[in-house]
């Protein structure tokens, strides 16, 4: 499975920007899909993820502003970030992998990882 995300850019404070992730190969549909992120200096941290069947989880700071959503059939996975501000930016990553017998989380192992979009807010 390769992952290609798009959709990055530069943005003001209260902008809004649509991340894609466009997998091939097999096994889309039944995957795990969330998206990372990572700034210069700090670790990588969960931001969204979503199960095959639709069950979303966000992590506190993006909830309310950041929407993660699926299109099986087009093999895309979206974040649509609303609200941004500066200290969303960060290269932003999306991943996908099996199914735990526990359900999708961000907290979960994933298999594979895009090379990731640049997100830049400025205020």
């Amino acid at each position: 499975v390769q992952l290609v995300e798009s959709g990055g850019g530069s943005v003001q404070s209260g902008g809004s920007l649509r991340l894609s992730c466009v997998a091939s190969g097999y096994g889309f549909r039944d995957f795990c899909m969330a998206w990372f992120r990572q700034s210069p200096g700090k670790q990588r941290e969960a931001v969204a993820a979503i199960g095959s069947g639709g069950t979303k989880s966000y992590t506190d700071y993006v909830k309310g502003r950041f929407t993660i959503s699926r299109d099986n059939d087009k093999k895309t996975l979206y974040l649509q970030m609303d609200n941004l501000k500066p200290e969303d930016t960060a290269m932003y990553y999306c991943a996908a992998g099996p199914r735990p017998y526990y359900g999708c989380s961000s907290s979960q192992p994933y298999r594979y990882w895009g090379q990731g979009t640049q997100v830049t807010v400025s205020s």
